[in-house]
Protein backbone atom coordinates (compact mmCIF):
# COMPACT_ATOMS: atom_id res chain seq x y z
CA UNK A 1 0.00 0.00 0.00
CA UNK A 2 1.32 3.43 -0.90
CA UNK A 3 0.61 6.65 0.92
CA UNK A 4 -1.29 7.78 -2.18
CA UNK A 5 -3.51 4.70 -2.09
CA UNK A 6 -4.39 5.28 1.57
CA UNK A 7 -5.08 8.95 0.90
CA UNK A 8 -7.34 8.18 -2.06
CA UNK A 9 -9.24 5.53 -0.07
CA UNK A 10 -9.79 7.93 2.81
CA UNK A 11 -11.01 10.64 0.44
CA UNK A 12 -13.44 8.18 -1.18
CA UNK A 13 -14.83 7.15 2.21
CA UNK A 14 -15.30 10.78 3.18
CA UNK A 15 -17.20 11.54 -0.06
CA UNK A 16 -19.47 8.55 0.54
CA UNK A 17 -20.21 9.65 4.12
CA UNK A 18 -21.20 13.13 2.91
CA UNK A 19 -23.30 11.91 -0.02
CA UNK A 20 -20.95 13.61 -2.49
CA UNK A 21 -19.85 10.70 -4.68
CA UNK A 22 -19.84 11.65 -8.36
CA UNK A 23 -19.63 9.54 -11.50
CA UNK A 24 -19.67 9.90 -15.30
CA UNK A 25 -22.86 8.14 -16.45
CA UNK A 26 -23.07 7.51 -20.20
CA UNK A 27 -26.18 9.13 -21.69
CA UNK A 28 -27.85 7.77 -24.78
CA UNK A 29 -26.69 4.22 -24.07
CA UNK A 30 -28.56 1.28 -25.58
CA UNK A 31 -31.66 0.47 -23.59
CA UNK A 32 -31.75 3.80 -21.76
CA UNK A 33 -35.29 5.22 -21.56
CA UNK A 34 -36.03 8.36 -23.54
CA UNK A 35 -35.97 11.35 -21.19
CA UNK A 36 -36.77 15.01 -21.67
CA UNK A 37 -33.42 16.68 -21.08
CA UNK A 38 -33.64 19.50 -18.55
CA UNK A 39 -30.07 19.01 -17.37
CA UNK A 40 -27.79 19.79 -20.30
CA UNK A 41 -26.46 23.13 -21.53
CA UNK A 42 -27.64 22.83 -25.13
CA UNK A 43 -29.93 25.81 -24.55
CA UNK A 44 -30.95 26.37 -28.18
CA UNK A 45 -31.26 22.66 -28.97
CA UNK A 46 -28.70 22.89 -31.77
CA UNK A 47 -26.22 20.16 -30.82
CA UNK A 48 -27.79 17.63 -33.18
CA UNK A 49 -29.29 20.18 -35.60
CA UNK A 50 -28.47 19.05 -39.14
CA UNK A 51 -27.12 22.50 -40.06
CA UNK A 52 -24.72 22.54 -37.13
CA UNK A 53 -23.57 18.97 -37.79
CA UNK A 54 -23.05 19.85 -41.46
CA UNK A 55 -20.96 22.86 -40.43
CA UNK A 56 -18.72 20.64 -38.31
CA UNK A 57 -18.36 18.05 -41.09
CA UNK A 58 -17.55 20.67 -43.73
CA UNK A 59 -14.88 22.25 -41.54
CA UNK A 60 -13.28 18.89 -40.73
CA UNK A 61 -13.32 17.97 -44.42
CA UNK A 62 -11.70 21.25 -45.39
CA UNK A 63 -9.09 21.54 -42.63
CA UNK A 64 -8.73 18.11 -41.03
CA UNK A 65 -9.41 16.66 -37.62
CA UNK A 66 -7.34 19.17 -35.67
CA UNK A 67 -5.63 22.53 -36.03
CA UNK A 68 -2.26 20.80 -36.06
CA UNK A 69 -0.31 23.27 -33.92
CA UNK A 70 -0.59 26.17 -31.54
CA UNK A 71 -2.14 29.32 -32.94
CA UNK A 72 1.27 31.07 -32.95
CA UNK A 73 2.94 28.39 -35.09
CA UNK A 74 0.78 27.00 -37.91
CA UNK A 75 -2.46 26.40 -36.00
CA UNK A 76 -4.34 29.58 -36.96
CA UNK A 77 -6.64 28.63 -39.81
CA UNK A 78 -8.98 30.81 -41.88
CA UNK A 79 -11.93 29.36 -39.99
CA UNK A 80 -10.52 30.72 -36.70
CA UNK A 81 -10.54 34.25 -38.10
CA UNK A 82 -14.04 33.72 -39.49
CA UNK A 83 -15.34 32.52 -36.13
CA UNK A 84 -13.69 35.38 -34.25
CA UNK A 85 -15.32 37.91 -36.58
CA UNK A 86 -18.74 36.26 -36.21
CA UNK A 87 -18.52 36.16 -32.41
CA UNK A 88 -17.47 39.81 -32.25
CA UNK A 89 -20.41 40.79 -34.47
CA UNK A 90 -22.88 38.78 -32.38
CA UNK A 91 -21.76 40.18 -29.03
CA UNK A 92 -21.06 43.70 -30.32
CA UNK A 93 -17.35 43.70 -29.52
CA UNK A 94 -14.59 45.11 -31.73
CA UNK A 95 -12.43 41.96 -31.59
CA UNK A 96 -12.34 38.36 -30.34
CA UNK A 97 -9.78 35.66 -29.62
CA UNK A 98 -10.85 32.01 -29.74
CA UNK A 99 -9.35 29.42 -27.38
CA UNK A 100 -9.79 25.68 -26.94
CA UNK A 101 -12.29 25.84 -24.04
CA UNK A 102 -14.30 28.34 -22.05
CA UNK A 103 -12.22 27.35 -19.03
CA UNK A 104 -9.04 28.30 -20.91
CA UNK A 105 -10.61 31.59 -21.98
CA UNK A 106 -11.26 32.57 -18.37
CA UNK A 107 -7.78 31.51 -17.27
CA UNK A 108 -6.25 33.47 -20.14
CA UNK A 109 -8.21 36.67 -19.58
CA UNK A 110 -7.64 36.93 -15.84
CA UNK A 111 -4.03 35.82 -15.67
CA UNK A 112 -2.89 37.90 -18.66
CA UNK A 113 -4.72 41.09 -17.68
CA UNK A 114 -3.67 41.20 -14.01
CA UNK A 115 -0.38 41.20 -12.16
CA UNK A 116 1.05 41.77 -8.68
CA UNK A 117 -0.01 45.42 -8.89
CA UNK A 118 -3.68 44.53 -9.41
CA UNK A 119 -6.60 44.13 -7.03
CA UNK A 120 -9.12 41.57 -8.28
CA UNK A 121 -12.63 41.87 -6.86
CA UNK A 122 -14.47 38.64 -7.63
CA UNK A 123 -18.17 37.98 -7.05
CA UNK A 124 -18.69 35.16 -4.54
CA UNK A 125 -20.67 33.09 -7.07
CA UNK A 126 -18.35 33.10 -10.10
CA UNK A 127 -17.57 29.85 -11.90
CA UNK A 128 -14.75 27.58 -10.76
CA UNK A 129 -12.70 28.52 -13.84
CA UNK A 130 -12.67 32.14 -12.67
CA UNK A 131 -11.83 31.08 -9.12
CA UNK A 132 -8.89 29.11 -10.47
CA UNK A 133 -7.86 32.04 -12.65
CA UNK A 134 -7.79 34.29 -9.59
CA UNK A 135 -5.66 31.75 -7.73
CA UNK A 136 -3.21 31.53 -10.63
CA UNK A 137 -2.91 35.27 -11.04
CA UNK A 138 -0.37 37.19 -8.99
CA UNK A 139 -3.05 39.69 -8.01
CA UNK A 140 -4.47 40.41 -4.58
CA UNK A 141 -7.97 38.89 -4.57
CA UNK A 142 -10.99 40.14 -2.62
CA UNK A 143 -14.33 38.31 -2.76
CA UNK A 144 -17.42 40.52 -2.96
CA UNK A 145 -20.81 39.46 -1.66
CA UNK A 146 -22.97 38.14 -4.49
CA UNK A 147 -24.42 40.91 -6.67
CA UNK A 148 -23.62 43.50 -4.00
CA UNK A 149 -22.61 46.63 -5.90
CA UNK A 150 -22.01 48.61 -2.71
CA UNK A 151 -19.55 45.96 -1.50
CA UNK A 152 -17.70 46.07 -4.81
CA UNK A 153 -17.46 49.86 -4.51
CA UNK A 154 -16.21 49.54 -0.94
CA UNK A 155 -13.50 47.05 -1.88
CA UNK A 156 -12.35 49.16 -4.82
CA UNK A 157 -12.22 52.34 -2.76
CA UNK A 158 -9.92 50.71 -0.20
CA UNK A 159 -7.41 49.42 -2.71
CA UNK A 160 -3.75 50.37 -2.66
CA UNK A 161 -2.88 48.75 -5.98
CA UNK A 162 -2.65 50.96 -9.08
CA UNK A 163 -4.87 48.65 -11.15
CA UNK A 164 -8.09 46.75 -10.45
CA UNK A 165 -10.38 44.21 -12.10
CA UNK A 166 -13.94 43.23 -11.12
CA UNK A 167 -15.04 39.72 -12.17
CA UNK A 168 -18.69 38.68 -12.56
CA UNK A 169 -20.92 36.44 -14.64
CA UNK A 170 -23.71 38.00 -16.68
CA UNK A 171 -26.08 35.16 -15.78
CA UNK A 172 -24.91 32.96 -12.93
CA UNK A 173 -24.59 29.23 -13.47
CA UNK A 174 -26.02 28.16 -10.10
CA UNK A 175 -28.84 30.57 -9.18
CA UNK A 176 -29.57 31.73 -12.74
CA UNK A 177 -29.79 35.37 -11.64
CA UNK A 178 -28.35 38.30 -13.60
CA UNK A 179 -25.54 40.60 -12.55
CA UNK A 180 -26.34 44.33 -12.25
CA UNK A 181 -23.96 45.08 -15.11
CA UNK A 182 -24.90 48.71 -15.73
CA UNK A 183 -24.30 49.61 -12.08
CA UNK A 184 -21.10 47.58 -11.93
CA UNK A 185 -19.80 49.23 -15.09
CA UNK A 186 -20.47 52.64 -13.58
CA UNK A 187 -18.64 51.73 -10.36
CA UNK A 188 -15.70 50.30 -12.31
CA UNK A 189 -15.47 53.34 -14.54
CA UNK A 190 -15.42 55.69 -11.54
CA UNK A 191 -12.71 53.60 -9.87
CA UNK A 192 -10.62 53.09 -12.98
CA UNK A 193 -11.18 49.33 -12.86
CA UNK A 194 -11.66 46.79 -15.64
CA UNK A 195 -14.97 44.88 -15.64
CA UNK A 196 -14.63 41.26 -16.80
CA UNK A 197 -17.94 39.56 -17.57
CA UNK A 198 -18.37 35.85 -18.28
CA UNK A 199 -21.28 35.51 -20.74
CA UNK A 200 -21.27 31.69 -20.73
CA UNK A 201 -24.94 31.49 -19.70
CA UNK A 202 -26.10 34.72 -21.33
CA UNK A 203 -24.93 34.15 -24.89
CA UNK A 204 -27.71 32.83 -27.11
CA UNK A 205 -30.30 33.19 -24.36
CA UNK A 206 -30.42 36.86 -23.31
CA UNK A 207 -31.09 39.75 -25.68
CA UNK A 208 -33.22 40.16 -28.77
CA UNK A 209 -30.61 38.36 -30.88
CA UNK A 210 -29.07 36.19 -28.20
CA UNK A 211 -26.20 38.65 -27.95
CA UNK A 212 -25.99 38.31 -24.18
CA UNK A 213 -26.57 40.72 -21.33
CA UNK A 214 -23.73 43.07 -22.28
CA UNK A 215 -24.79 43.37 -25.90
CA UNK A 216 -27.71 45.68 -25.26
CA UNK A 217 -25.75 47.97 -22.96
CA UNK A 218 -23.28 49.29 -25.53
CA UNK A 219 -20.33 48.63 -23.26
CA UNK A 220 -18.16 46.69 -25.68
CA UNK A 221 -17.77 48.97 -28.68
CA UNK A 222 -14.29 50.20 -29.50
CA UNK A 223 -15.10 53.74 -28.40
CA UNK A 224 -15.71 52.50 -24.86
CA UNK A 225 -12.00 51.91 -24.38
CA UNK A 226 -10.38 49.12 -22.44
CA UNK A 227 -12.63 49.02 -19.39
CA UNK A 228 -14.86 46.02 -20.31
CA UNK A 229 -13.76 42.50 -21.29
CA UNK A 230 -16.09 39.58 -21.96
CA UNK A 231 -15.44 35.85 -21.95
CA UNK A 232 -17.73 33.13 -23.23
CA UNK A 233 -17.98 29.48 -24.12
CA UNK A 234 -19.05 27.85 -27.36
CA UNK A 235 -20.24 24.68 -25.62
CA UNK A 236 -23.65 25.86 -24.46
CA UNK A 237 -25.94 27.85 -26.76
CA UNK A 238 -23.56 27.45 -29.69
CA UNK A 239 -23.62 23.66 -29.35
CA UNK A 240 -19.91 23.19 -29.95
CA UNK A 241 -16.73 23.38 -27.89
CA UNK A 242 -14.24 26.15 -27.20
CA UNK A 243 -14.17 29.60 -25.68
CA UNK A 244 -13.36 33.20 -26.51
CA UNK A 245 -12.23 36.50 -25.02
CA UNK A 246 -13.72 39.65 -26.55
CA UNK A 247 -12.96 43.32 -26.14
CA UNK A 248 -10.71 46.09 -27.41
CA UNK A 249 -8.13 45.04 -30.06
CA UNK A 250 -5.35 45.96 -27.62
CA UNK A 251 -6.70 43.33 -25.21
CA UNK A 252 -6.61 40.71 -27.94
CA UNK A 253 -3.08 41.67 -28.91
CA UNK A 254 -1.93 41.43 -25.31
CA UNK A 255 -3.45 37.97 -24.86
CA UNK A 256 -1.89 36.69 -28.08
CA UNK A 257 1.49 37.68 -26.70
CA UNK A 258 1.14 36.81 -23.01
CA UNK A 259 -1.75 34.42 -22.23
CA UNK A 260 -0.29 31.01 -21.47
CA UNK A 261 -3.58 29.06 -22.05
CA UNK A 262 -3.53 30.49 -25.59
CA UNK A 263 0.20 30.37 -26.39
CA UNK A 264 0.88 26.84 -25.17
CA UNK A 265 -2.25 25.13 -26.46
CA UNK A 266 -3.18 23.68 -29.83
CA UNK A 267 -5.68 25.78 -31.77
CA UNK A 268 -9.39 24.99 -31.54
CA UNK A 269 -10.33 22.01 -33.73
CA UNK A 270 -11.82 23.00 -37.12
CA UNK A 271 -14.96 20.92 -36.56
CA UNK A 272 -15.72 22.86 -33.38
CA UNK A 273 -15.26 26.13 -35.27
CA UNK A 274 -17.55 24.98 -38.06
CA UNK A 275 -20.26 23.87 -35.66
CA UNK A 276 -20.15 27.17 -33.74
CA UNK A 277 -20.28 29.21 -36.96
CA UNK A 278 -23.29 27.24 -38.14
CA UNK A 279 -25.02 27.75 -34.78
CA UNK A 280 -24.47 31.51 -35.05
CA UNK A 281 -26.06 31.40 -38.50
CA UNK A 282 -29.05 29.46 -37.16
CA UNK A 283 -29.44 31.97 -34.34
CA UNK A 284 -29.46 34.83 -36.86
CA UNK A 285 -32.02 33.05 -39.03
CA UNK A 286 -34.26 32.13 -36.07
CA UNK A 287 -34.14 35.07 -33.65
CA UNK A 288 -37.13 33.67 -31.77
CA UNK A 289 -34.95 30.98 -30.16
CA UNK A 290 -33.71 33.06 -27.19
CA UNK A 291 -37.25 34.11 -26.31
CA UNK A 292 -38.43 30.51 -26.50
CA UNK A 293 -35.76 29.49 -24.00
CA UNK A 294 -36.81 32.22 -21.58
CA UNK A 295 -40.52 31.35 -21.99
CA UNK A 296 -39.84 27.71 -21.14
CA UNK A 297 -37.65 28.77 -18.21
CA UNK A 298 -40.53 30.82 -16.81
CA UNK A 299 -42.89 27.81 -16.99
CA UNK A 300 -40.36 25.59 -15.22
CA UNK A 301 -39.66 28.19 -12.54
CA UNK A 302 -43.36 28.51 -11.77
CA UNK A 303 -43.69 24.73 -11.53
CA UNK A 304 -40.79 24.54 -9.08
CA UNK A 305 -41.99 27.47 -7.00
CA UNK A 306 -38.84 29.56 -7.52
CA UNK A 307 -38.35 33.11 -8.75
CA UNK A 308 -38.11 33.75 -12.50
CA UNK A 309 -34.56 33.58 -13.82
CA UNK A 310 -32.60 35.76 -16.24
CA UNK A 311 -31.69 33.02 -18.69
CA UNK A 312 -32.02 29.26 -19.04
CA UNK A 313 -30.69 28.09 -15.67
CA UNK A 314 -32.80 27.67 -12.56
CA UNK A 315 -32.14 25.90 -9.28
CA UNK A 316 -34.23 24.61 -6.42
CA UNK A 317 -32.65 24.44 -2.94
CA UNK A 318 -32.82 21.07 -1.23
CA UNK A 319 -32.30 20.06 2.42
CA UNK A 320 -29.14 18.12 1.58
CA UNK A 321 -27.27 16.09 -1.07
CA UNK A 322 -29.20 12.87 -0.42
CA UNK A 323 -32.53 14.62 -0.89
CA UNK A 324 -31.25 16.23 -4.10
CA UNK A 325 -30.19 12.88 -5.53
CA UNK A 326 -33.53 11.31 -4.56
CA UNK A 327 -35.39 14.12 -6.37
CA UNK A 328 -33.28 13.55 -9.49
CA UNK A 329 -34.23 9.85 -9.37
CA UNK A 330 -37.95 10.64 -8.98
CA UNK A 331 -37.86 13.04 -11.91
CA UNK A 332 -36.16 10.38 -14.00
CA UNK A 333 -38.98 7.95 -13.17
CA UNK A 334 -41.33 10.61 -14.51
CA UNK A 335 -39.42 10.84 -17.79
CA UNK A 336 -37.46 14.01 -17.04
CA UNK A 337 -33.69 14.31 -16.72
CA UNK A 338 -32.58 17.00 -14.27
CA UNK A 339 -29.28 17.59 -12.54
CA UNK A 340 -28.20 18.62 -9.10
CA UNK A 341 -25.43 20.70 -7.58
CA UNK A 342 -23.85 19.52 -4.36
CA UNK A 343 -21.02 21.07 -2.37
CA UNK A 344 -18.37 22.02 -3.31
CA UNK A 345 -20.02 22.91 -6.64
CA UNK A 346 -22.39 25.38 -4.96
CA UNK A 347 -20.90 28.68 -3.81
CA UNK A 348 -23.26 28.90 -0.83
CA UNK A 349 -22.84 25.27 0.27
CA UNK A 350 -26.51 24.44 -0.38
CA UNK A 351 -27.45 21.35 -2.39
CA UNK A 352 -29.72 22.29 -5.28
CA UNK A 353 -31.63 20.76 -8.12
CA UNK A 354 -30.39 22.33 -11.36
CA UNK A 355 -32.67 22.60 -14.36
CA UNK A 356 -32.12 24.15 -17.76
CA UNK A 357 -34.67 25.34 -20.29
CA UNK A 358 -34.23 24.56 -23.99
CA UNK A 359 -35.60 26.21 -27.11
CA UNK A 360 -36.33 22.91 -28.87
CA UNK A 361 -38.87 21.80 -26.23
CA UNK A 362 -42.17 22.72 -27.85
CA UNK A 363 -44.29 21.79 -24.82
CA UNK A 364 -42.97 21.52 -21.26
CA UNK A 365 -46.40 21.14 -19.63
CA UNK A 366 -45.89 17.47 -18.76
CA UNK A 367 -42.39 18.13 -17.48
CA UNK A 368 -43.71 20.98 -15.36
CA UNK A 369 -46.18 18.58 -13.77
CA UNK A 370 -43.40 16.14 -12.89
CA UNK A 371 -41.27 18.94 -11.44
CA UNK A 372 -44.17 20.31 -9.41
CA UNK A 373 -44.63 16.90 -7.81
CA UNK A 374 -40.90 16.36 -7.24
CA UNK A 375 -40.13 19.77 -5.78
CA UNK A 376 -43.32 20.44 -3.85
CA UNK A 377 -44.62 16.97 -3.05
Amino acid sequence: MTDLHDWLAAAARRRAELGLVRSTPVTGAAGEPALLDLAGNDYLGLRTDSRVVAGAVAAATAYGGGAGASRLVTGTLPIHAELEASLAALVGAPSALVLSTGYAANLAAVTALTDADTLVVSDAHVHASLVDACRLSRATVAVARHNDVAHVRELLSARTQPRAMVIVESVYSVLGDAAPLADLASVCRAAGAVLLVDEAHGLGVVGDRGEGLLGGLGLLDEGSGLDVVVTLTLSKSLASQGGAVLGHPAVREHLVNTARPFIYDTGLAPAACGAALAAIDVLAAEPQLPKRVRTNAAVLAEACGVDPVAGAVLSVPMPGPDEALAAVARAREGGVRIGCFRPPSTPDGISRLRLTAHADHDDVTAAAGVLREVTRG
